[in-house]
């Protein structure tokens, strides 16, 4: 990642180390801001999110080729698009390389190339960014079912496409299988996105199978939703357990 010279910047950095992330290939930069997003809840908790990219823009693909060794090793490598599209592109060839599961949380949403999509392991767009990656409007497990099988098409292995509080279709070529959400009283749904992304990696990278890291994750977005916030959102995985049980 990259992070302006800021307060923003300051307070990730001190985040992560609390949270054990390593800040190794984390690489603060003068002159531009750290990256930031405005967001705006309704009653609903509902969002719109307008983003502020700053210092993502300043990842690029040779950052990626800095980091190659620890990416080899790593259990799962995500990526999402608030970074430069070359930059994603070649993590996906690092990570393909290496024989290490890759997943794409495609968004912000743009539409992308069938060569990047040929090496998605693991796709998780939500109904607006399955819209844009397939032109197919995105309502029920119906429409998200053909939208699934335009990504597998372009050689994309699993599709997990998430509908809100609706739940999830998880969708293979081998299969397909829809599995409701959780019923609970969301207050902000900032972040679910990327709660489950975080679910899925974590379960791919634990040794789950896909179907049982996306049931995982479908709990750690449903704890999400009952908190404010974005990163304080995120549950630990003792949460997560005692919410499955």
């Amino acid at each position: 990642a990259k992070l302006g010279n800021d307060v923003f910047a300051s307070k990730s950095l001190e985040n992560f180390k609390r949270v054990g992330i390593h800040t190794k290939h984390i690489e603060q930069i003068e002159g531009v801001p750290s990256g930031i997003a405005i967001i705006a809840i309704d009653e609903q908790g509902k969002n719109i999110i307008i983003v502020v990219p700053g210092a993502n823009g300043k990842l690029m693909p040779k950052d990626v080729d800095a980091a190659k060794e620890d990416i080899a090793r790593a259990g799962v490598v995500v990526c999402q698009l608030e970074v430069p599209i070359e930059t994603v592109l070649q993590a996906a060839k690092v990570a393909k390389a290496n024989q290490v599961p890759f997943i794409l949380d495609p968004a912000p949403a743009r539409p992308l190339s069938d060569e990047l999509l040929s090496m998605v392991d693991i796709i998780k767009p939500n109904e607006t960014e399955a819209h844009t990656l397939t032109g197919i409007q995105v309502t029920d497990p119906a429409s998200a079912g053909k939208a699934a099988d335009a990504l597998l098409a372009k050689g994309v292995k699993t599709v997990i496409i998430t509908l809100g509080e609706k739940g999830f279709l998880l969708a293979a070529k081998d299969g397909k299988e829809f599995i409701p959400g959780h019923k609970i009283k969301a207050v902000d749904s900032t972040a679910a996105g990327d709660a489950f992304t975080g679910g899925v990696a974590y379960g791919i990278a634990s040794g789950k199978s896909v179907r049982e890291a996306a049931i995982f994750a479908n709990a750690v977005a449903a704890i999400s939703v009952t908190r404010l916030g974005a990163q304080p959102s995120m549950p630990t995985r003792k949460e997560v357990d005692a919410f499955i049980k």
